[in-house]
């Protein structure tokens, strides 16, 4: 699934070597949704991790990421990990939403009206829904 977002850069780590063939650069996003900003963690992976580079903390930034997901048995428990992999930064363009008052996020899947209603944060045409608010039990 493929997805983007618009923020300001909060802060970005060093790359680190996680193993002989894996290597990975983390970075947060600050992004406005509603009254309190969220601060989402993505990473690069590979020869990806440069794409930071040319942006430095503060920069308002688009960002083109896919969800990944994977389980891991560890001493016979099932742990899941989920991690935003981004693909490409690039500069964001046209300033805050109408309606809005800096970046924020919704998300838009292939064929139905956005179930969030924040602008930033949309699936290409290619992904698939995920439920709505109403689909959900959480409390908040």
């Amino acid at each position: 699934m493929a997805y983007d977002v618009t923020g300001r850069l909060h802060e970005i780590f060093d790359e680190q070597q996680v193993s002989e063939k894996f290597r990975k650069r983390e970075f947060v996003l600050e992004v406005q949704d509603g009254q309190y900003p969220e601060q989402i963690k993505f990473q690069l992976v590979q020869d990806k991790t440069a794409l930071i580079d040319p942006f430095k903390m503060g920069d308002e930034v688009k960002v083109t990421f896919n969800l990944r997901g994977r389980g891991f048995n560890k001493n016979g428990q099932m742990l899941y990990f989920t991690n935003l992999e981004a693909w490409r930064i690039e500069p964001a363009t046209g300033g805050a939403p109408a309606g809005g008052g800096g970046s924020s996020y919704s998300q838009q899947p292939a064929a139905r009206p956005a179930q969030n209603q924040n602008p930033n944060l949309r699936a290409q045409p290619t992904a698939q829904p995920i439920a709505g608010d109403d689909d959900n039990d959480l409390p908040f």
